[in-house]
């Protein structure tokens, strides 16, 4: 990842803590959705995201947040960024805590740091549009005690996504791509995605968030003084090999609360910057099946050796050595991993967590 000119300050958050198996039977808890290569580019969601900062954040200005067990893989996967960069949760607390945790550990370092939160398992397909965004909204947050959200200007009446209501009158003083939040709107039912489509002030909650270190600090500190003061605690401790005991000690103790509800939708000076560059959380195979490249069939297919015949609308997702053959099916996912193998009805893709349990 190459250095750029200004970038000293910026940091880049990577919460990979996730232990979802909806990709199952590639995805495991052993190997969750972030770890593994859903588009056969030979890249991992979490090398993907990693990719799309390059030249905008230092390998050592990088940092993943992730349990206890995935490490290893994340060193593995990111080698570039030091292994002290890779902080580990004993347990899970939701995304305030994570959130706190590596602002904290960031402020122990650098109390000047510009800080990009973002998942670790979503796809951007405009890298260009997604850096200019993003160096916009640094620039912003470095001048200012705001709290930026992108929002996702939504293509369909989406109800697996968080909507996020803005103040379109009048632009921020300092960037007139950025407008304040109303509100933060609850995953809808299909009626109420309907109308927020048909209004443009409505959009899509990406998750992903740009704040200075100092102004996430704070607002922790006023609206949930409980975990702020686990981290405050802890300054002495950063960066030093009593860091982890510590953490294993005092971060079961924290409030189970997202970011949303501990900060987003109690502070005032929260701001959305309305984007479009091809963003998907890439949340179940169907979704895939509406993002990625299909054949004139509406077929999915990724693997090297895969024949269809008399088959449409399925994603068909066979990367090992071995042919595959299809005959005849209509709305399916065919996947497969190791020793297992995958037919379901795309419709009835919600049964694959009971499915993978058995």
């Amino acid at each position: 990842m190459s250095s750029a000119k200004g970038t000293k300050d910026n940091n880049l958050v990577i919460m990979a803590g996730g232990v979802g198996s909806r990709f199952w039977p590639m995805s495991t808890t052993e190997k969750p959705k972030q770890f593994i290569d859903v588009f056969g580019t030979g890249r991992t969601f979490i090398q993907m995201t990693y990719d799309r900062f390059k030249g905008m954040v230092e390998p050592e200005n990088v940092w993943v947040v992730t349990s206890e067990k995935y490490a290893d893989i994340v060193a593995e996967q990111l080698p570039d960024i030091p292994k002290g960069n890779i902080l580990l949760e004993p347990c899970r607390r939701n995304t305030a805590p994570c959130i706190a945790y590596v602002s904290w550990r960031i402020k122990a370092k650098n109390p000047n740091a510009n800080l990009v939160i973002t998942p670790s398992d979503h796809l951007v397909t405009d890298v260009v549009e997604f850096q200019r965004v993003l160096t916009s909204a640094l620039s912003f947050t470095a001048e200012t005690d705001a709290i930026v959200t992108l929002g996702m200007k939504p293509t369909r009446p989406e109800t697996g996504y968080g909507y996020i209501l803005a103040d379109l009158q009048e632009p921020s003083l300092r960037n007139k791509e950025i407008f304040r939040v109303d509100a933060f709107k609850e995953k809808p039912d299909l009626a109420t995605a309907k109308e927020y489509v048909k209004k443009n002030e409505y959009f899509w909650n990406s998750g992903i968030f740009v704040w200075n270190v100092h102004t996430i600090v704070n607002a922790l500190r006023i609206y949930e003084p409980d975990i702020a003061n686990i981290f405050e605690s802890m300054m002495p401790v950063y960066g030093t090999d009593k860091e982890q005991e510590k953490i294993n000690e005092l971060f079961p103790k924290c409030n189970n609360i997202s970011i949303d509800y501990a900060v987003m939708e109690k502070a005032d000076e929260i701001f959305v910057f309305p984007a479009s560059f091809g963003w998907s959380d890439v949340g179940t195979w169907g979704s895939l099946h509406t993002i990625a490249n299909c054949d004139a069939n509406n077929n999915n297919v990724i693997g090297e050796n895969v024949k269809l015949y008399e088959t449409k609308n399925c994603v068909v997702h066979t990367t090992e050595e071995r042919k595959v053959v299809v005959q005849g099916l209509d709305g399916y996912i065919v996947a497969e991993k190791g020793n297992t193998l995958l037919i379901c009805k795309l419709e009835e893709e919600q049964r694959i967590k009971e499915f993978s349990a058995e």
